[in-house]
């Protein structure tokens, strides 16, 4: 299993995502954090369809200004299900009500398989893979290069849980979305990181966060908190805020000290009728593939996100 525990050295990341409001706070993380170095991104097909998806990476990269990192469009649907989104979350477009100028430079012509797979080929053991869609890109890169799995330094989702889902009561959305590919990927014989709801739900937008949102000035205003705060679910009376899901995943690259996390094994379950989607998690096996964290220091947390935040900003 990869070691985690410090983050002083500076780590190269590659984030597969589908932006999505969480998505673009995760790409905004990966790019203002001094100890992170972006070098790909790649889309795919999930909380919108794969053009908005692409044109959100496209437009946020020369938005925030990390232009010389490739971006390339991956699977715009689940690998043999039909595909699903959840417009109804992030807006129709994917980023809320956002509004970004159009991107100029264009998308790569390799590919999101392809250039995951030559990502991680040239630098072995260098490069953090991060996933924060449905998990169809990385299945398709291990059926086509098995060695991935050998190749990258870490792999973090965001997805799943061990308790209930939000999707439907068994599955978290980014699961539920290709259970298939989900499966295939914990199989494939490395130890996947799974930043899931459980974690995801204690990085909550709150009013206090929301106000130390809008302290970042112009970058808060026009975008931090449109993202942060788009939506609100109306059936849950206990309703505390919009949860960053995505950024955890990056921030647990960069700030593993922030997590208390527990081996286990995890199964994604393909067959139920009504679990479809569920990862199935046991912390007591001997054979875990996994690692996942449980708790979250909340405060330090938004301490380290804000602070990379405000070095944007500036």
């Amino acid at each position: 299993m990869p070691t985690y525990a410090g983050a002083m050295a500076k780590k190269k990341l590659l984030l597969d995502c589908d932006p999505g409001l969480d998505d673009a706070l995760a790409l905004l993380l990966a790019h203002s954090d001094p100890d992170l170095d972006l070098v790909a991104v790649t889309t795919v097909g999930g909380n919108v369809a794969l053009d908005h998806t692409t044109r959100n990476a496209l437009e946020l990269r020369e938005f925030l200004g990390f232009t010389d990192v490739p971006v390339a469009a991956g699977a715009a649907g689940p690998l043999v299900r039909e595909t699903k989104n959840a417009a109804e979350v992030h807006g129709p477009g994917g980023i809320g009500d956002v509004i970004l100028p159009r991107a100029k430079l264009p998308v790569d012509s390799r590919g999101a398989v392809d250039l995951i797979i030559e990502t991680l080929r040239n630098s072995p053991g260098e490069i953090n893979l991060v996933a924060t869609g449905p998990l169809t890109n990385i299945a398709l890169a291990l059926r086509k290069e098995p060695r991935i799995i050998e190749w990258a330094a870490s792999f973090v989702i965001m997805g799943g849980s061990f308790t209930r889902g939000n999707t439907t009561p068994a599955a978290e959305f980014n699961i539920y979305a290709d259970p298939e590919a989900a499966a295939e990927v914990f199989a494939a014989g490395w130890h996947v990181v799974m930043v899931g709801l459980d974690l995801t739900l204690q990085a909550l937008v709150t009013d206090a966060i929301r106000e130390r949102m809008l302290a970042l000035g112009a970058l808060g205003r026009d975008l931090v908190v449109p993202l942060a705060t788009f939506w609100n679910d109306p059936q849950d009376p206990d309703w505390g805020g919009q949860a960053v899901h995505d950024v955890c995943a990056v921030a647990f690259v960069s700030r593993p000290d922030l997590f208390s996390s527990v081996p286990a094994r995890v199964e994604v379950e393909v067959a139920g009728q009504w679990t479809a989607g569920m990862t199935v998690t046991d912390f007591r096996s001997s054979r875990p593939n996994a690692l996942v964290p449980v708790t979250l220091d909340v405060d330090g947390f938004w301490d380290y996100v804000l602070e990379r935040y405000a070095r944007a900003a500036a």
